[in-house]
């Protein structure tokens, strides 16, 4: 088994991906071998030592930015790590692909290298949410803010197959993300879907709103991309300003600072709970072949939890279990 990793992707590269790939290989069998894509110069100034014997590097001179149009990137930046990757998985040298970097333009190569699962009219990009009831799948965060209803239940279809064979949850709970829990709540948008949903998934439990996304019993949450992006990006940022603030008035007094060293057992293990890092990242629903999303952020943990994802994915034939589930629904359209 063969991963590559874009090891110019991330706000920590290339040094937290090196350190996450040298740290899951304690933790995959000696048949897996991790490729490091990037600037060969500096992906080897990150090596003390030679390097371990299941780690090669292949060289990509082009660099993608933040900067670079998604949309362009493969005809433009042809020799980057993502783009390089994706063609690798695609010309089956490797086995999957994971990049945390540029998120527009893994989503972008791996829709025009990789093509869409047969049936699939539209990728979907996901987010896996830790909670202190089990993890839960966001759909979509992004790719698609301007959804169908068709498009939407065949998100929920590939959500819902993710969580049951991947990740162990079965028969998983499907939710509608909308601004009401009543039926005719939203915008036409997400009625009509929720009549598709009631009509064809015995395990909907109806509309989720905002306030009960991480208490519902819903496992799978689904909404616009539009919506999904927005709700991300908020959660993100409400837990580094409380983390923020956190910090700042334990200093404030000599009392806060020992009642936080009392209480830093319970805020670990709360932490450790909802830490993406735990998890690593999701693969790109509904593109033909394993291309796994970690977020911007990561550090070497989430890397190396992301390799374990692919792994899991591959072993776990996703792209081949992926097209019969979503074959027993194209009546559908």
């Amino acid at each position: 088994m063969k991963i590559a990793l874009d090891a110019m992707g991330g706000d920590f590269a290339p040094a937290a991906v090196i350190k996450g790939a040298i740290e899951a290989l304690s933790c995959t069998p000696k048949n897996v071998e991790l490729i490091l894509l990037g600037n060969e110069d500096l992906i080897q100034k990150e090596f003390s030592s030679p390097l371990p014997s299941r780690i090669s590097i292949h060289h990509c001179p082009d660099s993608i930015t933040i900067q670079d149009r998604a949309s362009t990137v493969v005809k433009s930046k042809p020799d980057s790590s993502i783009v390089q990757g994706i063609k690798m998985v695609k010309e089956n040298k490797v086995n999957g692909f994971i990049s945390a970097g540029h998120t527009g333009a893994v989503l972008a190569a791996s829709l025009l290298i990789l093509g869409r699962i047969p049936g699939v009219r539209r990728p979907a990009l996901g987010v896996y949410i830790p909670t202190n009831m089990g993890g839960k799948i966001l759909c979509d965060v992004g790719a698609n803010p301007d959804a169908k209803p068709f498009h939407l239940f065949q998100f929920a279809t590939m959500g819902s197959h993710y969580l049951d064979h991947i990740e162990g949850c079965k028969h998983p709970k499907i939710g509608l993300v909308n601004i009401g829990e009543e039926s005719n709540k939203g915008s036409d948008l997400y009625r009509e879907t929720y009549k598709i949903f009631k009509d064809n998934f015995p395990n909907f439990v109806g509309n989720v709103e905002g306030r009960n996304l991480l208490n519902s019993e819903a496992n799978v949450l689904i909404c616009d991309g539009f919506v999904g992006n927005t709700l991300l990006k908020f959660a993100e940022s409400w837990i580094d300003i409380f983390g923020s603030e956190l910090r700042t008035k334990i200093k404030e007094k000599l009392s806060y600072k020992f009642g936080a060293f009392l209480l830093k057992p319970v805020f670990e293990d709360i932490r450790k709970n909802y830490d993406y890092e735990e998890h690593g990242g999701v693969p790109l629903l509904g593109v033909n072949g394993v291309s796994i999303i970690a977020h911007g952020s990561a550090g070497c943990k989430s890397i190396k939890n992301s390799i374990l994802a692919a792994k899991k994915c591959i072993e776990k034939n996703l792209i081949e279990d992926t097209k019969n589930s979503i074959s027993n629904y194209l009546e559908l359209d």
